[in-house]
């Protein structure tokens, strides 16, 4: 990264299927100047997240895709390079969403500081921004756990779910993780202090995870889908309750799953174990909710309560890579390129 040259990542196709290096462009322009009220961001961290898959589709969704020939978009912790704001001076370290850049223009509506509780700024991506906001609201708000409940996560060595499962066992629940390989699934029992913690790549992943719920499961945090959910379901109590945040086992996918046509099966434990399934967006609650998440999970973090994982991928070029090994599962935690 110079001073005088800004190298952006835009998207130049729209993936069918897994995203390739095909798919993104590195390209360099130089760097803006801020107009009055205006100020300049360097980025220092950008943060990779599975949603960035959902906005390189052109299909519906709860947000607008990211345009062929725009820069990629992603959450950002920068430093103002140059400040013709009032409110922001150079060497401030801000959080706002400045996509896969080395510099952007703000006018200061789009960023914050950052918080003094957050000892290492790149938590403000992580385990004290969206990722762990996400774990605490769709837990605490939709879950609901209790003290004695079963709950189950997927990927629960990821960004969220990691998170999800230390906040279960705060709040006095049984913690049952799920996760790719042995490895993910010793930390998560070993580090992150799960009470189990099932391979779904095992042949005999649907027993094992019986099993491990003799009393069956009260919350399952789903950001899955797939295999696992199918696995989950029958597993169910009455009364359930189940946050859905993500769906990354299906992302990639170019059509319909085989087999027979699930959604009767689906609606019929719906209705007969009278269960919660309920969608979230973690963009939606930051107005109300974010302050006492932010007061919480500092305490947690502070006390050694929570922790989280961090990856760090370095260098922006290889952002599109590692949003494709962080899409196929190869990551821990929540991983952040370094700027």
């Amino acid at each position: 990264m110079t001073q005088n040259v800004n190298r952006r990542i835009v998207l130049q196709a729209r993936p069918h299927g897994e995203p390739t290096p095909s798919d993104f462009r590195l390209e360099s322009q130089p760097v803006p100047q801020p107009a009055e009220g205006e100020l300049l961001l360097r980025t220092i961290y950008l943060s990779l997240d599975p949603y960035m898959r959902g906005r390189m589709s052109d299909a519906p969704s709860y947000a607008p895709p990211v345009e062929l020939g725009q820069v990629m978009v992603g959450g950002t912790v920068s430093r103002v390079e140059a400040s013709r704001h009032p409110a922001f001076k150079v060497g401030d370290v801000v959080v706002g969403a400045s996509g896969w850049q080395d510099y952007a223009l703000s006018d200061g509506s789009d960023i914050s500081a950052i918080d003094s509780r957050i000892s290492r700024p790149s938590l403000a991506l992580s385990v004290l921004g969206m990722p762990g906001f996400t774990a605490y609201h769709g837990l605490l708000q939709i879950g609901q756990p209790k003290q004695g409940e079963t709950v189950v996560v997927a990927s629960a060595t990821g960004a969220v779910g990691s998170i999800v499962g230390q906040i279960a066992k705060l709040k006095g629940a049984r913690a049952i993780g799920i996760a790719g390989g042995t490895e993910k699934c010793r930390y998560a029992v070993e580090t992150l202090g799960l009470d189990a913690c099932i391979d779904h790549r095992a042949p005999d992943f649907a027993e094992q995870l019986a099993a491990a719920t003799p009393k069956g499961i009260d919350v399952y945090f789903e950001n899955v889908g797939g295999a696992v959910f199918d696995a989950v379901l029958p597993l169910l109590n009455i009364g359930a309750r189940v946050p859905v945040c993500g769906l990354i086992a299906q992302y990639n996918a170019t059509r319909l799953p085989d087999g027979p046509n699930r959604v009767p099966q689906l609606m019929g434990l719906i209705l007969a174990r009278r269960l919660r399934v309920e969608g979230f967006i973690i963009l939606d609650h930051y107005a109300t909710e974010f302050a006492d998440f932010l007061r919480d999970m500092s305490g947690w973090v502070a006390q050694g309560k929570v922790t989280l994982r961090e990856e760090f991928v370095e260098g922006l070029e290889q952002a599109p890579q590692g949003l494709t090994d962080l899409l196929a599962g190869k990551h821990f935690g929540k991983v952040v390129v370094q700027v």
